[in-house]
């Protein structure tokens, strides 16, 4: 024989779970909510990125090292990727703001080369080993570019990697205490289920049908 169930033991627990559900969901949605608001827009100009039209601007710089600088480029590794030495990082940083510690350059006969790709943008800057002569040139997309790159996670480092997946998590335990809270109060709310069948069904057909 089945035993019937407490009806304030079930009012306890329902309420005990609406309680954790919705102080979870609140705090979720106010760690994801200015990513969310950010991913969103991005998602948008993304979308659009043929019709959004930018002009890039473009730095070029070019300066002969000083000797002793020139010396020490001279006197490093034949080829392969190695850091600039110390001195040339800090008048690097002095002369034109690069800050270039932890960054390995490709070492080749003819030239130092590095690659300095940021989000919304390039830069790169070669150094002529022979002459001495460094070049810099950084292209700036503008501001759209910048925080689309920031949605891809395009050169934004691993400090923002690291966001995203932490944005992500709390994007999904949202969703999650979203959905557990729908299905508590889906009996006094009929559309519930019909909605969130739509939502999935939507999407679905728009790629069935659609994307070729």
């Amino acid at each position: 024989m089945r035993s019937v169930a407490d009806p304030s033991q079930q009012a306890r627990r329902r309420s005990y779970w609406l309680k954790t559900l919705h102080q979870w969901h609140w705090i979720s949605a106010a760690l994801c909510l200015v990513g969310m608001i950010l991913f969103a827009a991005t998602g948008i100009t993304l979308n659009h990125a043929q019709q959004i039209k930018t002009k890039p601007e473009v730095l070029l710089r070019k300066q002969s090292l000083p000797p002793a600088l020139h010396s020490a480029l001279q006197a490093g590794p034949a080829e392969g990727a190695a850091a600039l030495p110390p001195a040339l990082r800090d008048w690097l940083a002095e002369s034109w703001d690069l800050r270039l510690a932890g960054r390995e350059a490709e070492w080749s006969a003819e030239e130092v080369y590095l690659s300095l790709p940021r989000p919304g943008g390039d830069a790169w800057l070669s150094i002529d080993r022979a002459t001495g002569e460094a070049e810099y040139e950084q292209t700036d997309r503008g501001w759209i570019s910048y925080f689309n790159d920031l949605h891809k996670g395009r050169n934004a480092g691993a400090a923002w990697g690291w966001f995203i997946d932490v944005f992500a998590g709390a994007c999904l335990l949202f969703a999650l205490t979203g959905l557990f809270l729908l299905a508590l109060h889906s009996r006094q709310r009929a559309l519930t289920w019909p909605s969130v069948g739509l939502g999935l069904l939507l999407p679905l057909l728009l790629a069935l049908l659609f994307i070729h």
